[in-house]
């Protein structure tokens, strides 16, 4: 059914406290604070597609039952918060940079673990052993992105990811609505304005909740991924002041067209209007400020050398083993033969991570110079892709 059919007030942006009461959640006072700014943001800055007014209704209840699980696990249980999330591994690097294929490799060693798309939907621990083939909660996220696929025709030639895929952290910490995850599927700069004063340390605490509830009581070795840690950084050390931390590097130049084109991607189902040029400003002043913010992080005294790794996005492609092993090594891990053999598995199943070839994205669809751009991530590029060329 066209939207213009629709009635005006028909699926209208519902109030936080609409949503909350659908939901039958008590969220935190800093959750509801995110839930009205982003709200707000939406209802003024977004003109959403029927799709979009219906899904933020389902999705917006979602992310508070779920939190609400969270929650009341441990209230129910107060050792799962003593349970310690030990030098978790994160992962860094622009988008586009090898950062997704890298997480799913390393998400194929048994002794580690990673958030899966499935558990973002519904919450529950993943045991050892467990066969997603005959999951009902797996079936069903599947059967969810066939139909986003279908509705956001590409988004899985450009992010080839199932179920039980590894998932990033934005989708976690949009369970208490402060993430950037949803900067990428609707326009809300007033929304990314009150994120930026806010900040994110609420986010990852409730962060590290989930990461506590999805293990169970157990020890865990997590690797988490998500190129907006890049602005999450200060929160990150804040909460988990042991963090480790690999940061692939690409040239910008050769990425910014298909960081816009995959917003784009995402936001057509959502939105009714599309610019692209306002994209294009948008992806390229983000990422200008990102790759700065890496140049920075490499000179933080309180993350010693050890704790972190560079690697060039050529050097990964090249031979994602031999990569990897380098990081392992460098971490002082154990890289198994179980964890080898469980890797090579996966790039000879699915070579470059699954990702197609195809022409690179024009700039100028998006309204970006390319000398403007390279005067931007001058010193980037000169301190970590000069080797690449």
């Amino acid at each position: 059914m066209a939207d213009k059919v629709i009635p005006d007030g028909a699926f209208a942006v519902p109030s936080a406290q609409t949503l909350i009461r659908t939901a039958g959640a008590t969220p935190t006072a800093d959750s509801v604070a995110g839930l009205e700014a982003l709200l707000a943001s939406i209802k003024a800055e977004s003109e959403l597609s029927l799709f979009g007014r219906v899904s933020l209704r389902w999705d917006f209840a979602r992310l508070l039952r779920n939190a609400q699980t969270i929650e009341d696990a441990h209230r129910a249980n107060p050792a799962l918060g003593a349970t310690p999330v030990k030098a978790p591994l994160f992962i860094l690097g622009l988008p586009r940079s090898g950062t997704s294929f890298l997480h799913a490799l390393m998400a194929e060693d048994p002794d580690n673990q990673v958030p899966r798309n499935w558990q973002m939907i519904y919450p529950a621990p993943r045991p050892a052993g467990f066969n997603p083939a005959g999951d009902k909660r797996v079936i069903s996220v599947d059967k969810q992105l066939d139909l986003f696929n279908d509705l956001a025709p590409g988004f899985r030639d450009m992010h080839p990811i199932h179920a039980d895929s590894p998932q990033e952290c934005s989708e976690i910490t949009s369970h208490v609505f402060q993430s950037l995850r949803f900067d990428s599927t609707h326009r809300v700069p007033g929304y990314f304005d009150w994120l930026e004063t806010h900040g994110h340390r609420d986010a990852f605490v409730f962060h590290k909740k989930f990461l506590q509830f999805l293990q169970n009581g157990t020890s865990a070795r997590w690797v988490l991924k998500c190129p907006d840690h890049t602005f999450t950084l200060d929160a990150i050390l804040d909460v988990y002041p042991d963090a480790r931390f690999v940061i692939l590097h690409r040239d910008p130049i050769a990425v910014l067209g298909s960081v816009a084109h995959l917003t784009q991607v995402l936001r057509k189902p959502f939105l009714r209007n599309i610019d692209a040029g306002e994209i294009g400003a948008q992806v390229a002043a983000r990422w200008t400020q990102g790759a700065n913010l890496l140049l920075e992080f490499d000179q933080r005294a309180d993350v010693p050398a050890a704790r972190k790794l560079h690697m060039q996005y050529e050097e990964f492609t090249a031979d994602p083993l031999t990569a990897i092993e380098r990081i392992y090594a460098h971490f002082d891990e154990p890289f198994t033969a179980a964890a080898r053999a469980a890797m090579d598995g996966k790039i000879k199943a699915k070579p470059r991570g699954g990702y197609r070839r195809h022409a690179p994205y024009r700039l100028e669809t998006f309204k970006l110079s390319v000398p403007a751009l390279q005067t931007a991530f001058l010193p980037y590029v000169q301190t970590y892709c000069q080797a690449a060329r």
